[in-house]
């Protein structure tokens, strides 16, 4: 063991850091032994665990042989292999393994970290694909030695890592002061500022992607090498930790998202203001009219394009998706908001049918997920107001409802009933519904 200088090596690793995980270095060379060194005796130690759980399976099952000549003689001869100086120097080499594989990975994982940088056609930085092939690397040589207590050390190496030192390097840009009021510098939206922003919440879109997947070839792989049940739980419990990175990476992203929302809605808000000066009180002429000469409708979709659409091809098509259903969020609800303090004639709630319609259709072209059910609400209260008589909620309320579930509660049914010029309070307090 000796000449190997393996002790000697370990020595350095622990006297460089004693934890080999706490946070911090990540911007700073390291001093100590090089990595590309400590892999070559990595590959070595792990031919010969290999070697010794073969000829340790070997011995017990010829061992176990014996209880033919007498029962009681395997179970005692086990026991003496297994405390045995054989079993000894197997458990040292895997100490040193642990150790070295440690070592390895936190230093490439740095070093991903430290020389991040962009990729040209990529939606994310290097440091994602560069840390997430360095964690799967070291865990796949862990489950090749053949030795649960290297997987369960390599795991838990990889889970403090994920949610410190990576963790930390995916939220940084995101912290940067006015990187919002950057992104519409002039007026307009800023290209690189835009790249910038996308690319955060791509790397976390990503990563949460990457730590599923790999925990599930983890799984995968540990089900068959370590099958005993013990082992499966010790790798379960592993696992789970693994499995919670996962939603805190995309907690961040929905925090990043929300935030790129929250700088993107004020360029929405004074179309949407327009829309309470608007009138649904509408003879046919000017619905008609409304038909050529669209009151609000295409404004705010062409608002949408300029400050929304343009950031499409810089993020994931799933971070899309998500900041297009956000902005939807904040449209719906002001629309609600302003929608309900209106007055409208039947003509009018045509107006707010078609209108609706428009949105829908355009928002559906946007994005991937079904945005129905956003506009659920504001269309049923178009439908309210298309009614001909009070009575008429009748045909479409309870077991009349067929598919559609109503989204709006019986008092907001009357409240939206009372918008209608022409519709008697007292037939609408009659309703049972």
């Amino acid at each position: 063991m000796e000449y190997r200088r393996l002790p000697k090596l370990s020595s350095e690793i622990n006297s460089q850091n004693k934890n080999l995980l706490n946070v911090g270095g990540v911007g700073v060379g390291s001093e100590g032994p090089d990595p590309r060194e400590v892999e070559l005796f990595l590959e070595e130690i792990l031919s010969l665990m290999q070697l010794g759980e073969d000829y340790t399976e070997f011995m017990v099952s010829k061992i176990k042989g014996l209880t033919n000549v007498d029962p009681d003689l395997g179970p005692r001869a086990t026991k003496a292999f297994r405390s045995g100086s054989f079993s000894k120097v197997v458990q040292e080499i895997t100490g040193f393994y642990v150790i070295l594989e440690g070592f390895f990975m936190v230093e490439n994982v740095r070093k991903a970290i430290r020389i991040d940088e962009h990729v040209p056609d990529s939606l994310t930085t290097s440091m994602v694909d560069d840390v997430f092939y360095v964690l799967q690397s070291c865990l796949r040589r862990a489950i090749s030695t053949l030795n649960i207590s290297s997987v369960i050390a390599a795991l838990s190496g990889v889970s403090s890592l994920l949610s410190n030192e990576y963790h930390e390097a995916l939220q940084q840009k995101m912290r940067e002061p006015n990187l919002g009021a950057k992104l519409f510098l002039g007026g307009v939206g800023v290209q690189n500022t835009g790249t910038e922003i996308a690319t955060v919440l791509n790397n976390l879109d990503v990563s949460s992607e990457y730590v599923l997947k790999l925990k599930h070839e983890i799984e995968e792989q540990c089900l068959e090498v370590f099958p005993a049940p013990v082992d499966g739980e010790k790798v379960k419990s592993c696992l789970s930790e693994l499995g919670d990175m996962s939603n805190t990476f995309k907690q961040a992203l929905n925090a990043g998202l929300e935030q790129l929302v929250a700088t993107v809605a004020p360029r929405l808000r004074p179309v949407l203001d327009h829309v309470g000066t608007i009138s649904y009180e509408l003879s046919e002429a000017q619905y008609a009219d409304n038909e050529v000469n669209d009151p609000w409708v295409q404004r705010l979709l062409h608002a949408v394009e300029t400050n929304v659409a343009w950031l499409q091809p810089l993020m994931t098509a799933n971070n899309y998706d998500s900041f297009v259903h956000l902005v939807l969020d904040f449209i719906v609800k002001r629309l609600e908001a302003t929608m309900i303090q209106k007055r409208f004639s039947q003509l009018g709630g045509l107006q707010l049918d078609r209108d609706a319609r428009a949105l829908v259709s355009h928002f559906s072209s946007m994005t991937q997920r079904t945005v129905r059910d956003k506009f659920a609400r504001l269309t049923q209260m178009a439908t309210i107001l298309n009614l001909e008589k009070v009575s008429e909620i009748l045909d479409f309320w309870g077991e009349n409802s067929g598919p559609m579930t109503w989204r709006l509660t019986p008092a907001e049914v009357r409240r939206v009933l009372s918008l209608r010029v022409d519709f008697k309070p007292e037939a609408i307090s009659a309703l049972k519904l």
